[in-house]
Formats: structure tokens, C-alpha cells, sequence
């Protein structure tokens, strides 16, 4: 007997898609320069880079669906996570020799309903 694959879209990339967009957006409209997005390294990757008033934030997007499952967004930046991106900033700081650039290290989180609509949108600035 011949065993079919069926391909189903992988719904969690699509949804960290989507929140990446709305994220991207929302600093758009609060005033930010994107600098760049899913800039990656050897030691992870970064969702957004972006710059304000001369600071360079390394933005971590985390996107819910409002299921009460697997706890909310922002409670999903473990220690491990925040590790990762500082680690990764520093490569792209080296990369770009920006030493005396003054940084910080945000979170965004989008939540949605059930539907897949936009329910929240939260930016913390200096989450770790």
C-alpha cells in the first residue's frame, strides 16, 4: 500500500508571519526606522531591528492566538530566548563595528483572536 504526505500549512509560521507584519507596522506608525528584519547569525536570529532618537532596539515578536493555551506571548520570552538575542545582537553590532551605539532589547506582542484577528498589540521597551 502506498502511503500518502499530506502537506498542511504550517499554521504557526504563518501566524509568527503575520505578527511580524503587524509588529513592523505599529513601529512604522510609533515613529521607528525599521533597520532590518529576521536578521540572522550563526547564534539565532533577530525579528526586527529598528532605530529611534539614536537608539538601536533589537525587538523580539512573540504572536498568540487568544486559545488560553501554552500561556500568553509575553510570558513565552524565557531566559533562554533573551539569551539568544543578546547574544545575536552582539554579533550584528560587531558585524556593523557599532560599539558605541546605545541599545536595548524590546518586546512585542500581538495577540489574536480565534479568527485570526488583531485583539492586541503590546510593546514593552527594555524587556530585558
Amino acid at each position: 500500500m502506498i502511503e500518502h504526505k499530506v502537506k498542511y500549512p504550517d499554521l504557526r509560521k504563518q501566524t509568527g508571519r503575520y505578527g511580524e507584519q503587524i509588529a513592523a507596522d505599529y513601529l512604522i506608525e510609533q515613529g521607528y526606522r525599521i533597520v532590518d528584519r529576521n536578521w540572522r547569525c550563526r547564534s539565532g536570529e533577530i525579528d526586527i531591528i529598528t532605530s529611534k532618537d539614536g537608539v538601536l532596539a533589537f525587538v523580539e515578536v512573540r504572536t498568540r492566538r487568544m486559545t488560553g493555551h501554552f500561556g500568553s506571548a509575553k510570558e513565552s520570552v524565557g531566559f533562554r530566548k533573551q539569551m539568544q538575542v543578546r547574544q545575536t545582537a552582539q554579533v550584528y553590532l560587531y558585524q556593523r563595528a557599532a560599539f558605541d551605539q546605545p541599545i536595548r532589547m524590546d518586546v512585542i506582542t500581538v495577540e489574536l483572536s480565534l479568527e485570526g484577528e488583531l485583539s492586541m498589540v503590546e510593546h514593552i521597551c527594555g524587556a530585558f
